[in-house]
């Protein structure tokens, strides 16, 4: 029933601990196994075999107590009490045949062991293993050495853990417990009420032990003491109701009326010292009286109580009378005052120095894992529910968050904050798009690099200009000696001309000639145009480009000087307001962690109560930082309204409005600039494009040209020949001998017979059948250019020539011989529009 022992400090140190209720035999594995494998699957009871058999070893081991320590069967109850939270919602106990009927769970009575409840539902077994618990927890207590500082700071933990056992007890187990048809007295609210109190007082009554030992004032030490009476008074009272009165030995009450009486005297006692000390006797003498009289009463009641009580109350009755008859000898000679009525008196002050240990933590399953895989359907739509309302939480703080950041933004913006306090301090700031825009001309080179872009377009035109020289000079040189030797040898002479032969490559080189023409007006109006805007782009070559804005500058003159004040407050007020963002930023970074780390199914699966209140309080703990939220958004609003008032103050006082006007009107010239350059940079590359596709054209032509040179240099020299063996009186039969030759026309290779000559000159035919050998110009391999194409333009596909990358501007010239294609070549698409239209309107140009 309980146990008793004492300290050879004190004899006050006598004190309870309650013993553990017993129980019968249970197997709780078959029929927890069978369920499963019923309503889930055979294949989910085999993978729940661990859990299945640590529940069965965790009732094995309550039943049979193989290590009775205290501390080892504290452990073993935690766990099973996790345990039956986490059976209680996955297994319905009840003798409903859907249910599982054949679980029977008895227990017996602590205090009267004859007396015992049998139950079909795990409320009696939650009920028993708290009561257990706190019996457990008193026992810890009484164990140990309170004689010193450490083991009366671990009674004190103790005796508090036990109170909150029984606390949880009463709270959430003793009325479903006792609702049943077969109960016990020792599970009702009542006696775990008295329990709780009960070792309240004891833990108090260790910091009392503590505060005499520790020497304290003898004030401090009557109200811990008179706290100790108080706690014991409420555990007699609980032991006073009709249900219990009888229920319990008549040594317990006796003890713990006996433990009321004494602290209340023993406080009566040290509040009297205090009295004395500050010679307040007639008080001094009726709390002594009080006490006296309390003792007395007291001791007419002592039946069943421990000798060693006894013995300390008489001590302390001694010690009171003592007192008492000095005080009353020192008022009648010195003091005389009137002696006040005890009952007269106030309460004496108490100071409680201990509270129950919250058992919600120690005792929470929901961070177990056994039987996880078992989510009934109650439990799997109560967590979608839940979720549901977590998610609409997230989401209208999130948009509030994010409303408020936009507002910020917009109305910032429509202040000109903070550009406007950034100009004035000189940090300019661009708008990105115009930065990045300046930026990707800065780095292609600027304005300043286009003296270069059309150095480098001047070079490609003269290096196409002298090999379209080089090419016509071939040509002119073989129609000249052509022309010589047709003068010298007259009618002889039946080789066509070479005007003859030439007409198509004549045609294409002027036409390039035409090109190259049309290209140099186009230069010439590029370089005109870069003339013109140097003035406009200069302003792009300026680094950093933010130097080229206006400045906001102080007012000249003012009458007050406040101008520092106003840029201070406003700048002030901006610094508030960033700090309201950063804010923001971290409470949404703090809504997602929270709903991240809110795991609520565990507590679903052990919650035994209404999923509604388990939803209150789970929503609850987003209150904070909703309210945060609405907080910080109200601050928002207001910061608003100050820093609009303040800005208005600073653009009157700065005369911000010109400033605003003379920057846009920078902004305008910049992009202006940004369109103008633009432009005349892709005029330019279009005309390097054009220059190195030309040069592969005339490169190639040239050959072609040198090859027919050649053809008719070695036609010349057998011609020669022929003319010089007619002149001679050869045979024309040598001449039909020694073979013909053809002179092709231009694109057509020579051919030579391989014939040998003929000795018979005889055979020699008439020269003007000579001319049979030579392709007419409109068979030529090479078709002739029919128009031009006009320079400068896209609509034309350009030759299939290889057009080197823009760092190579002078090309190699093309060895091969290109077959059937043209070699006109397209002016470069450059100038279109305003360039052709003297009096048009530049794009991008000033007004």
């Amino acid at each position: 029933m309980a146990g008793q022992s004492s300290s050879a400090s004190t004899a006050t140190n006598i004190m309870l601990a309650v013993y553990e209720k017993k129980t019968t035999s249970l197997d709780l594995y078959r029929p927890l196994r069978n369920y499963i494998s019923m309503f889930f699957s055979e294949r989910e009871a085999q993978n729940l075999e661990d859990d299945l058999q640590t529940v069965k070893q965790y009732r094995s081991d309550l039943e049979r107590q193989p290590d009775p320590s205290p501390t080892s069967r504290r452990d073993l109850l935690q766990k099973y009490f996790k345990a039956l939270c986490l059976i209680e919602t996955r297994f319905p106990i009840s003798p409903d045949n859907d249910h599982i009927n054949t679980v029977t769970f008895v227990w017996y009575d602590a205090f009267k062991q004859k007396q015992k409840a049998s139950q079909q539902n795990i409320h009696l077994e939650k009920a028993a293993v708290l009561f257990n618990l706190g019996a457990v927890y008193s026992q810890i207590g009484l164990s140990f050495d309170r004689a010193t500082v450490e083991g009366r700071k671990q009674a004190i933990h103790a005796f508090i853990a036990a109170a909150g056992s029984f606390a949880f007890l009463r709270d959430n187990a003793a009325t479903k417990a006792s609702m049943g048809t077969s109960t016990t007295v020792d599970l009702s609210v009542e006696c775990v009420g008295m329990l709780e109190r009960l070792m309240l007082a004891q833990a108090q009554e260790c910091v009392f032990e503590n505060t005499i030992a520790k020497g304290s004032t003898p004030g401090v030490c009557a109200k811990i003491s008179r706290q100790v009476g108080l706690y014991y008074e409420e555990a007699l009272a609980a032991l006073s109701v009709a249900s219990l009165k009888d229920h319990f030995d008549k040594g317990w009450i006796a003890h713990v009326q006996l433990k009321a009486s004494l602290f209340y005297a023993e406080a009566c006692y040290r509040y009297s010292l205090e009295l004395h000390e500050k010679e307040e006797i007639a008080e001094e003498i009726a709390r002594l009286k009080s006490g006296s009289s309390m003792l007395s009463e007291v001791k007419k009641s002592s039946r069943g109580a421990a000798a060693q009580l006894l013995d300390a109350i008489s001590k302390l009755e001694a010690n009171i009378n003592r007192n008492l008859d000095r005080a009353v000898k020192e008022n009648d000679r010195v003091y005389l005052m009137r002696v006040p009525s005890p009952s007269s008196l106030p309460p004496l002050p108490a100071f409680s120095m201990v509270k129950i240990m919250p058992m919600n933590e120690v005792l929470d399953a929901s961070k177990e894992k056994m039987f996880a895989s078992l989510v009934p359907d109650s439990s799997a739509k109560a967590l979608s529910r839940y979720t549901e309302m977590v998610d609409d939480i997230i989401r209208t703080q999130a948009e509030k968050l994010q409303q408020g950041s936009e507002l910020t933004r917009v109305r910032l913006k429509e202040m000109d904050l903070p550009d406007s306090i950034l100009s004035l301090e000189g940090n300019f700031m661009l708008p990105t798009d115009l930065k990045e825009d300046v930026e990707a001309v800065q780095i292609s080179g600027g304005p300043a690099g286009l003296a270069a872009e059309l150095q480098q377009l001047m070079d490609l035109r003269r290096v196409n200009h002298e090999l379209l020289v080089q090419t016509e000079e071939l040509l002119q040189k073989e129609a000249t000696e052509d022309a010589q030797f047709r003068s010298q040898f007259g009618t002889r002479w039946t080789r066509p001309q070479s005007s003859t032969l030439t007409k198509n490559l004549q045609d294409r080189l002027n036409r390039f000639a035409a090109n190259l023409k049309q290209a140099s007006d186009s230069d010439a109006r590029i370089e005109r145009s870069v003339r013109d805007h140097s003035a406009l782009m200069s302003i792009l070559d300026r680094r950093p480009i933010e130097s080229a804005l206006p400045t906001l500058a102080r007012p000249i003159m003012s009458m007050d000087a406040n101008e520092d004040a106003i840029v201070g407050a406003l700048k002030q007020s901006l610094r508030q307001l960033e700090t309201l963002g950063a804010q923001r930023a971290g409470l949404e970074d703090m809504l997602k962690e929270m709903k991240r780390k809110d795991d609520v199914l565990p507590k679903l699966m052990t919650s035994t109560g209404s999923y509604e209140d388990l939803f209150r309080k789970e929503i609850a703990k987003y209150d904070p930082i909703r309210e945060d939220i609405a907080q910080n958004i109200e601050a928002q609003e207001h910061l608003l309204l100050q820093i609009q008032a303040q800005n208005e103050e600073f653009s009157a006082v700065f005369n911000l409005e010109d400033y605003k006007a003379s920057r846009e009107k920078c902004y305008k010239q910049i992009q202006a600039a940004i369109a103008k350059y633009r432009e005349i940079k892709e005029n330019i590359n279009e005309g390097l494009k054009f220059y190195v596709t030309l040069q592969d054209a005339i490169t190639n032509i040239k050959q072609q040209c040198s090859d027919f040179v050649m053809t008719r240099n070695i036609q010349c020299r057998e011609m020669i020949e022929d003319v010089q063996r007619q002149m001679a009186g050869l045979s024309f039969q040598d001449r039909k001998n020694t073979g013909s030759y053809s002179y092709p026309a231009v694109n057509q290779p020579h051919q030579r017979s391989s014939s040998q000559p003929p000795s018979d000159p005889q055979n020699v035919p008439h020269p003007r059948s000579q001319t049979s050998y030579y392709q007419p110009p409109e068979q030529s391999t090479v078709p002739a250019y029919a128009h031009p194409p006009s320079p400068y333009t896209t609509s034309q596909q350009p030759p299939p020539y290889h057009i080197p990358a823009p760092g190579a501007p002078y090309p190699p010239p093309q060895a091969q011989h290109p077959t059937s294609q043209e070699y006109g070549q397209p002016a470069y698409p450059g100038w279109r529009g305003p360039y052709y239209n003297a009096h048009g309107q530049q794009p991008g140009s000033l007004p």
